[in-house]
């Protein structure tokens, strides 16, 4: 019943920051998922007659791939596999649901925050043991693998019936097809106050979560109107598609445009938030102010006692280099350590698992703690409801009475999307050979303290991840930092970080593009971006 079919290398299935990510024609290629799914079992040890989970977004080329990791895995001989009903399972969801029943790693199909439809982004990634993406020797061996690969293996067998709650038998493996929400669910319970979630949606609170026609549209659903009582219709375009309904799920003022116009409208509602893609991002707007991802991430640090799961306090934070220095000054403050990693969620992982950080967060709107080991989007969403519930504030009053204890970290990022690759590296290879001779220097005013190519050292297991993203520090505390993303799949795409400190409090209500004005000219004039790329503007700015 097991075939073993010959094939040919690949040599572009190189994992990037959060597994591989192609245009859905480029899957579609022969053996294409069949060369990746066989390297990622050969790169493995004692995986006979364990548990694989496999789940994903439901975007487009879901379903099929979801069949042929089966096969595949019934034919390597996992004894179990777990699957979201209807091929369903989020991120975060996925990674709960490894941890939980002890399973030996999962596959997560998706792109996360990229569009979906049978022209665009498809994704697979492999997740270990302890819920989390793959740390980068493992990733490399699948690489590695993928360069050599001449045969892969798959039982020969029809399609199952995932629609349907129950246990399959494939070959020797059996196959348990399990509601993609339920666990999830029990488990955000555990660690919120929902007893005073549901008391303050029956006191009349009113909030809006845009699930962007992507997966967190039964979770939201099933939490927030089902269990908590918010009004029907508080969860907007619940039902995931394949193709997102056409748009791009990415949780951001460009892509969420309509949900932050009817925050900022004077009757709007009190609370409002979205997800994207997989479910492992968030979006947080109060009633007529946008909350940054960074500051976000030192918010719910600085108030996350007031929900259950986390009334002991907080073992440490960890955030991404590019994220804000907002939360550093929160652990200060709590006299815990603050962990400054690469972006990847992968990073957090060894930090977690060792009890040095509890919360985790990254710009990119990526937030989560130690209960999982991705990000969660909806678990952001939720521990922002429990602190609205415990202090009684609007997210404008919290907010700002944050930035008056801790200063405000004026902070953007720009993204250039799709620009030529070889433009790209030449721009980065160019920062890299001005680095020794930036400090000192003065870039539209502004004079360079100090600059770097960020380097990571792993206090739990010694690795070192170097070429992480060109750093420029400014005296005064101000920064610019330059970053090719790993997320993308057509060209490059270069992210800028912007941010400027300030403790003044009269200075607290600035425009955010006018605090900037002078480090987003530092950074034109630096990386020449307009006549190395030809953009003249960024695509996206958040």
């Amino acid at each position: 019943m097991i075939k073993t079919v010959a094939t040919t290398p690949y040599d572009d299935q190189k994992p990037g920051t959060s597994g591989l990510r192609k245009k859905v024609p480029h899957f579609q290629r022969p053996n294409y998922v069949e060369n990746f799914v066989q390297s990622i079992f050969d790169s493995l040890e004692g995986f006979e007659g364990k548990t694989l989970v496999i789940g994903g977004d439901g975007r487009y080329f879901n379903r099929e791939v979801i069949q042929i990791a089966l096969k595949m895995a019934a034919a390597a001989g996992f004894g179990k596999a777990m699957v979201g009903q209807g091929g369903i399972l989020s991120t975060p969801a996925a990674s709960n649901v490894i941890r939980k029943y002890g399973a030996f790693g999962g596959i997560i199909l998706s792109a996360s925050h990229n569009p979906g439809g049978p022209t665009e982004d498809f994704g697979i990634k492999y997740n270990t043991g302890n819920g989390g993406p793959a740390p980068e020797k493992i990733t490399d061996a699948i690489y590695a693998r993928t360069r050599t690969i001449t045969e892969y293996r798959v039982l020969d067998a029809p399609d199952l019936d995932l629609d349907a709650i129950g246990t399959l038998a494939l070959g020797s493996m059996r196959v348990e097809v399990i509601d993609p929400v339920t666990d999830y669910a029990e488990l955000m319970e555990s660690l919120f106050d929902f007893p005073a979630l549901k008391a303050m949606f029956a006191g009349g609170f009113r909030m809006a979560f845009d699930a962007m026609s992507a997966v967190t549209g039964p979770y939201a659903t099933e939490i927030l109107e089902n269990r908590l009582g918010a009004a029907r219709g508080t969860v907007r375009n619940g039902t995931p598609l394949p193709d997102f309904g056409g748009h791009h799920p990415d949780p951001n003022l460009v892509h969420a445009r309509e949900l932050h116009d009817v925050m900022m409208e004077e009757n709007a509602p009190d609370f409002g938030a979205a997800s994207d893609g997989d479910g492992d991002r968030n979006l947080i707007i109060g009633r007529g102010i946008f909350v940054t991802p960074s500051d976000s991430l030192a918010l719910l640090a600085a108030n996350a006692h007031m929900a259950p799961g986390y009334a002991a306090g907080l073992a440490g934070i960890a955030r991404s280099m590019p994220t804000s220095g907002a939360a550093d000054r929160v652990a200060e403050k709590l006299g815990i350590n603050l962990y400054e990693t690469p972006t990847g969620w992968k990073f957090f992982g060894n930090l977690l698992d060792a009890g040095l950080a509890t919360i985790c967060g990254e710009e990119s709107a990526g937030t989560g703690s130690n209960h999982v080991r991705e990000k969660d989007g909806l678990w952001a969403v939720l521990l922002w409801l429990n602190i609205l519930a415990v202090r009684k504030q609007s997210v404008r009053a919290i907010t700002k009475e944050h930035w008056e204890t801790y200063g405000r970290n004026y902070y953007a990022r720009h993204d250039y999307e799709g620009i030529d690759s070889a433009a790209a590296n030449g721009l980065v290879d160019a920062l890299r050979a001005r680095l020794a001779t930036l400090p000192g220097t003065t870039l539209s005013g502004l004079v360079v303290a100090a600059a770097d190519d960020f380097a990571y050292h792993d206090p739990v297991d010694g690795s070192t991840s170097a070429n992480q993203g060109i750093r420029v520090l400014f005296e005064g505390g101000s920064r610019v930092v330059f970053r090719l993303s790993g997320t993308g799949t057509s060209g490059a795409t270069l992210r800028v970080y912007i941010e400027r400190y300030e403790a003044d409090p009269a200075k607290l209500a600035q425009a955010t593009e006018v605090a900037l004005a002078d480090l987003i000219s530092a950074a034109e004039t630096l990386a020449e971006i307009s006549s190395r790329t030809g953009r003249t503007a960024p695509d996206v700015i958040t």
